[in-house]
């Protein structure tokens, strides 16, 4: 006895299975039925849509779909923002259900020395990227805290200031934080070229267009490049797009982690992709809080930053995050949220810039969590005495400059002086210039006397 069908019901099966094979896939969409400045209000099956899907609203003006992201629902409507233009768009577009997978990238360590948009396409002409086995999603969970290794070894950045005064760990995270014009961008480019890393992941979010390739082919270099990944969103951009380059860029830095390469990951400027998710939430209905800053910006600020920092195996991410402050003010609300999440903060000062001095780094006001353990207790000494000297020279700089100090009021305050014009000249750095954090010890040590 056997149960194989007789030859009939095998033809008769064999056929409907040709008939399905012919059968176009369902797919389930609804209709766009109101536009509210950026907003697309769906309606439709509201049901298999969720927060965060995509939808695809076909158009027919020939420009093909428009992509959007689900942000909220009201009553029977999804409300949606797109990550392009909404030309041609209209009431009674249908809008397509797309799956999970939509919210994910494929990276591969073919995409070195590439550049690609927010939504992981290639924009640098190059040809389509190369894909990846692994899914990686854009808006992943950092990992557990309890299985993660702790910071490693001192990171050479290639920056003497930051070198010993804020050392830095492999896998710590720290903040940059200045005004428009100090320099913050050509800091970001030294570091991109000078941090011993394995890869280095770049977030350029809200940059200005026209500085792309100026960061490209100028600051970063062939050399650079070719060891990196650009993620670009512009500031002409959609907010979705801005704020997704976030994501991309640390999912990028995930997957070179989880190859157990030690990664730098850049983001210039966090606060830009605050301002992206505060146009996003003001559109789906949140309240404003603080400068207008809706309450989901201080919930995601948090979920995006801890992504960085060491893995659970031998990858880490070290990260480096620059924060626009507004008006020079410190204390403005996303700075103050971000200084409380990373692990130290680098200061730049638009009076040191003046002063010509770059980069325009305030030693006594930037912190480094992982300081004095970081640094090497032979060398700690001359750090103790420099800051000594520095904080010195801050207390009485305004009567210096005015000439209402008198030589000899006191000995502290008269080595300050004389030792200065050094510690100045060392603090400033060439836009071409690297220096290992042994060297970088061992001139400070020869400028305040230290042995």
């Amino acid at each position: 006895m056997t149960d194989r069908p007789p030859h009939d019901a095998r033809v008769r099966l064999a056929g409907a299975g040709a008939v399905l094979a012919g059968i176009e896939p369902l797919e389930v969409y609804g209709r766009v039925v109101a536009i509210r400045g950026l907003l697309v209000e769906v309606a439709g099956p509201v049901a298999a849509m969720r927060l965060g899907g995509r939808l695809d609203i076909a158009v027919e003006t020939g420009a093909g779909a428009v992509p959007c992201e689900i942000i909220g629902f009201q009553g029977e409507r999804a409300l949606a923002m797109p990550f392009g233009s909404l030309e041609g768009v209209r009431r009674g577009c249908p809008a397509y259900v797309r799956d999970e997978a939509a919210g994910a990238i494929r990276p591969s360590a073919a995409w070195l020395g590439r550049t690609i948009d927010a939504l992981g396409r290639p924009i640098d002409g190059l040809g389509p990227l190369e894909t990846g086995p692994a899914i990686y999603p854009l808006r992943a969970d950092p990992p557990p805290a309890h299985a993660r290794r702790r910071v490693g070894p001192p990171l050479d950045l290639g920056i003497r200031c930051i070198n010993t005064f804020l050392t830095m760990c492999t896998g710590q995270r720290m903040g940059i934080f200045a005004g428009s014009g100090v320099g913050k961008s050509v800091l970001l480019s030294m570091l991109a070229r000078y941090t011993a890393a394995d890869v280095a992941v770049i977030g350029l979010v809200g940059e200005r267009g026209r500085e792309v390739q100026e960061f490209l082919q100028d600051d970063l270099g062939a050399a650079g490049l070719s060891r990196s990944v650009v993620v670009v969103a512009t500031s002409d951009e959609p907010a979705l797009m801005r704020r997704n380059a976030a994501y991309v860029t640390l999912a990028v830095a995930e997957y070179f982690r989880d190859q157990g390469a030690q990664v730098l990951c850049m983001i210039d400027s966090i606060t830009r992709f605050a301002m992206a998710q505060r146009d996003i939430g003001l559109a789906a209905g949140e309240p404003p809080t603080a400068k207008g800053y809706t309450p989901t910006v201080f919930s995601e600020l948090p979920r995006l930053l801890e992504r960085a920092g060491p893995g659970t195996g031998e990858g880490a991410i070290s990260g480096l995050f620059t924060v626009l402050v507004e008006g020079d003010d410190h204390n403005e609300p996303v700075a103050d949220a971000v200084r409380g999440i990373l692990d130290g903060h680098i200061v730049m000062e638009r009076g040191i810039a003046e002063r010509g001095r770059y980069p325009a780094i305030n030693v006594l006001r930037s912190v480094s969590r992982t300081m004095p353990k970081a640094c090497d207790p032979a060398h700690l000494p001359t750090v103790k005495r420099a800051r000594r000297v520095l904080s010195t020279y801050a207390d009485m700089e305004e009567l210096i400059r005015l000439g209402a100090y008198r030589a000899g009021a006191s000995a502290e305050v008269d080595e300050a002086i004389a030792l200065m014009p050094d510690i100045e000249a060392f603090l400033g750095q060439g836009k071409e210039e690297a220096t290992s954090i042994g060297e970088g010890y061992s001139r400070l040590a020869e400028i305040v006397g230290v042995s």
